[in-house]
């Protein structure tokens, strides 16, 4: 795969990530199948064989379980070799959701995910919004956090993955990079890309397969051959279904912003 820059955060993915919500859980999900939890073992094949695939992107967050800790544990030793990226606001505990955008409890995720990734700093780290992701820009601390944390050195580049068009628009303010959903069923943000484009503002997109509810074969093209995006986040538990996606990604060659 022909590696793509991220807006102009210096940093370049290839145009595959790889999402690692269902290595660390399995509650809440939006997936049309259930699926056990995989072993330590199994999850060390994956994770490594990921990016042997030449996968340079992997998205995580404290949400998501014991992905943080299982990505740190296994790819360590190897994180010359990619891209990461890691959320605050949002925790997953006894089987809820629970938000706080307070600037005490975004510097102890950030201290947290970093201990848990086994790294001092990570690439990026986004805002893992709720659905009133406006007020959360508005009335909390969140994006001057951020942008301390930054300047601390605790991340490459900073970012909003929303819920809704308002906010994404907002954040072009200040973000380096948007995380939007986007796909064949949903292209209700594809001005937001456009706009982001014209900024410079580095684009992935999340359930770009709609929560895996439409074919790699037509969906990873159909995000990926968007101008403005970067990348497309996909996750999964097979090794083999990941490298036939990389196989549907490596023909897609970057867009043509106009």
């Amino acid at each position: 795969m022909q590696s793509r820059p991220l807006g102009k955060t210096g940093l370049h993915v290839s145009p595959l990530g790889f999402g690692t919500f269902k290595i660390g859980r399995n509650e809440k999900i939006k997936y049309p199948q259930p699926y056990d939890l995989p072993d330590e073992a199994t999850v060390a094949k994956l994770l490594n064989g990921i990016l042997d695939l030449g996968i340079t992107h992997i998205d995580t967050a404290p949400a998501y379980g014991l992905s943080e800790e299982r990505v740190g544990r296994c790819l360590s030793s190897r994180r010359h070799e990619f891209v990461l990226s890691t959320k605050i606001g949002e925790v997953f505990e006894n089987g809820e959701s629970h938000y706080d955008f307070s600037a005490e409890a975004i510097r102890t995720s950030v201290d947290a995910s970093l201990i848990k990734l086994r790294t001092d700093a990570v690439d990026l780290i986004l805002i893992h919004a709720p659905s009133d992701d406006v007020r959360v820009l508005t009335e909390s601390p969140v994006v001057e956090t951020l942008q301390q944390l930054k300047a601390a050195g605790k991340t490459r580049a900073i970012g909003l993955s929303g819920k809704t068009t308002t906010a994404e628009l907002m954040a072009l303010d200040w973000a380096d990079v948007l995380m939007v959903e986007y796909h064949a069923g949903d292209a209700s943000h594809a001005d937001v890309i456009a706009d982001a484009a014209t900024r410079s503002v580095g684009v992935l997109i999340k359930k770009g397969l709609a929560s895996g509810h439409l074919p790699p074969s037509t969906s990873i093209p159909f995000v990926l051959n968007t101008p403005g995006v970067t990348g497309l986040v996909v996750g999964g538990l097979s090794l083999e279904h990941m490298a036939e996606n990389v196989r549907i990604a490596a023909v897609c060659p970057p867009p043509r912003i106009s």
